[in-house]
């Protein structure tokens, strides 16, 4: 399978964050404790950079958690990114105990794949906005367990699998995801995918994995949910995004939204209504992701968005 390149370095357009080149991206998460902040100023002002967007959070300024995300500008940044990466392991990493951090171009779009079953309008959303420039992303690969979307997904020229999943097949059909996911992406987003996620695919796939699902759950779970949620005059409808771990629909919540509905909607208004909000949820799950804003503590998040 050969995937899509990812964009030069400075066309990412319109996903939001500053257009200028040659800009980094630090993210850090460690035990909160003085000197850190100014620690990490010097290192980037030693290394010629400057520093034009901060966020930080701290859950308790006495032995708390700290998390960190900064962007900074250094001229001509990738031929020095692996040096200051060292020097950083050697010097902020070692005085600060810090396990979690992260040193990286920001003009390098993340490699993402998607997975679909047959609903289309988060697919076809993300991959509209990935063409636009609006998301910083390289979608390299669909997969599928129908064939229903492969003409869709092809007209953007992006590789289209379909793997077929059944309750004995399943395995099977995880090892071939796997051997085509593994080691090639940074990210798959589980698009209305309507498969369970096994444990070991978890441990396998080397990435983080994010879901859509309708912020129902689990007042209306299983099949039908917007007629469960009309015939209980439901007043509210909404999506939640959020990462993908071995407890069902419970990983660490990224972005929620709802939408007011009323008894005069039928069903097939709410499940309009509830799709403009998974797309609009899913998208801004997956720009922040992959501009670096979140950061996962336990199965919670900080979102620097």
């Amino acid at each position: 399978m050969d995937f899509a390149p990812p964009r030069p370095a400075g066309t990412q357009g319109k996903s939001g964050e500053r257009q200028l080149t040659d800009l980094g991206r630090l993210i850090l998460h460690c035990a909160d404790q003085a000197g850190i902040v100014a620690a990490i100023s010097r290192f980037l002002a030693d290394h010629d950079a400057n520093i034009v967007e901060s966020d930080q959070s701290t859950t308790d300024p006495e032995g708390g958690h700290f998390f960190l995300r900064m962007v900074f500008h250094r001229r001509n940044l990738q031929a020095h990114l692996d040096e200051m990466a060292a020097t950083f392991e050697k010097t902020i990493t070692e005085e600060f105990d810090v396990a979690d951090w992260s040193l990286t171009n920001a003009a390098t779009p993340k490699r993402v794949a998607v997975m679909v079953s047959k609903y289309d309008h988060c697919l076809l959303d993300l991959l509209w906005r990935a063409r636009r420039g609006e998301l910083p992303v390289q979608i390299g690969l669909v997969i599928s367990n129908h064939a229903d979307l492969a003409p869709e997904v092809r007209s953007f020229g992006v590789p289209f699998v379909h793997i077929p999943v059944t309750r004995d097949t399943k395995p099977e059909a995880e090892a071939r995801q796997l051997e085509l996911l593994r080691g090639n992406f940074d990210l798959v987003v589980l698009a209305r995918y309507m498969q369970i996620i096994s444990g070991n695919f978890l441990k396998e796939v080397g990435c983080p994995i994010i879901n859509i699902h309708h912020s129902f759950l689990p007042a209306f779970i299983g099949a039908g949910p917007y007629q469960k949620a009309k015939d209980r005059g439901v007043k509210l409808v909404g999506a939640t995004a959020h990462y993908v771990t071995e407890d069902l629909d419970e990983g660490p919540i990224i972005e929620q939204d709802v939408v007011r509905v009323s008894h005069r909607d039928d069903v097939a208004t709410l499940e309009r209504r509830g799709a403009d909000v998974e797309r609009s949820v899913l998208h801004r799950a997956v720009l922040w992701h992959c501009q670096d804003r979140v950061l996962r503590q336990d199965n919670t998040t900080v979102v620097f968005a």
